[in-house]
């Protein structure tokens, strides 16, 4: 749900009208907290805040498993370059695969 100029609120405001909030939040609308007139911090559901933060687990988890792929390429690559090949094709792939196996279970090992 986009935030709305009735989504900004004074930081003064907020202690008198923080259950209220609390309720507005935990209906959808997430709050922005001024102090000063500058954007302040975020009045944002829990559950929200658990989603954003396991999103953010999930991309810093492909990360690792892209710069591990990259990895590898690069010192096939190299191995390649120097006519010495490690791996066979079969090898490979099966390394590949557990690499990638264990990247699924990790993540659905988490809470």
């Amino acid at each position: 749900m986009p935030i709305t100029s009735a989504d900004i609120v004074p930081f003064n405001k907020v202690r008198s009208d923080l259950t209220r909030l609390a309720d507005e939040v935990r209906a959808g609308h997430e709050k922005i907290i001024t102090r000063n007139g500058e954007s302040y911090v975020a009045l944002v559901d829990a559950r929200k805040l658990d989603y954003y933060h396991q999103l953010e687990r999930d991309k810093q988890a492909r990360a690792a498993l892209h710069l591990g792929v990259l990895n590898d390429a690069i010192s096939g690559l190299q191995d390649i370059r120097d006519g010495k090949p490690s791996l066979s094709l079969e090898s490979a792939r099966k390394r590949s695969q557990a690499k990638l196996n264990t990247a699924i279970a990790a993540r659905k090992a988490r809470p």
